[in-house]
């Protein structure tokens, strides 16, 4: 025997591991697998902090002239938590959630019972709710009402549900508006407007390209599996 240098290997954390996992049991699905799957998830998203690179035209002296002010609530700060869900067919609604943090009761109540039950129907069949592992999704409320509803859960990817994706652009678009919302309540309309703007064929390409994205997952992880 000769000393070597060991080989270094990427210490895959939980979230790493369940990712590669999706992406094996996934990888040879094809689009009508992925059919009836609805895609889900929240997202925060916030006002943009003054830069200080917005400029007037003005006089000495007329600093204090209310043309030259720019107006902001300063009460009107603070994040918008929005969730959504999209398939191949379509999306949901854009829910805007109200101040406070999401409960267990407030995601049945406000989520999946007016949203997720009748996205369900009118997929029929086969339908897969898919979503993340945050409390107020698996608690025990929430489940009885899946189960009683008869509404499937998808296995759960933490890095590759292809919402991320939709959550981006909206980001984008948001931050390159002429004029940005300066207050919760714009930014909570400009949201909702561009949900509604996102064409169908980008959640389609985006959900096309889950086979190849898992496969990207475990080619770049799958042989680095050390705990």
């Amino acid at each position: 025997m000769r000393a070597r240098r060991p080989q270094v290997g990427v210490v895959l954390t939980a979230q790493h591991r369940a990712g590669v996992l999706f992406a094996r049991e996934h990888q040879d699905w094809q689009i009508r697998h992925w059919r009836p799957v609805l895609f889900t998830d929240e997202s925060r998203f916030t006002l943009s902090t003054c830069d200080r690179r917005d400029r007037v035209w003005r006089r000495r002296g007329e600093r204090s002239a209310a043309c030259n002010i720019l107006q902001h609530d300063r009460f009107g700060g603070g994040p918008v938590m929005v969730w959504g869900g999209i398939s191949l067919g379509g999306c949901t609604a854009l829910h805007v959630l109200a101040r406070g943090s999401l409960t267990a009761i407030r995601y049945r109540d406000e989520i999946l019972r007016p949203l997720v039950r009748p996205y369900a129907g009118a997929v029929g069949p086969g339908f897969l709710l898919m979503q993340d592992n945050a409390r107020p999704h698996t608690a025990g409320v929430c489940q009885q009402f899946l189960q009683e509803e008869g509404i499937g859960l998808a296995a759960r990817s933490p890095d590759l549900n292809p919402i991320e994706h939709i959550w981006d652009i909206m980001s984008r678009s948001i931050h390159q508006r002429h004029i940005a919302p300066q207050t919760v309540q714009e930014l909570a309309g400009a949201l909702v407007q561009v949900w509604e703007e996102i064409p169908q064929e980008t959640i389609r390409h985006l959900i096309r390209s889950m086979p190849r994205r898992c496969r990207k997952v475990i080619q770049a992880r799958g042989g680095h599996t050390h705990y």
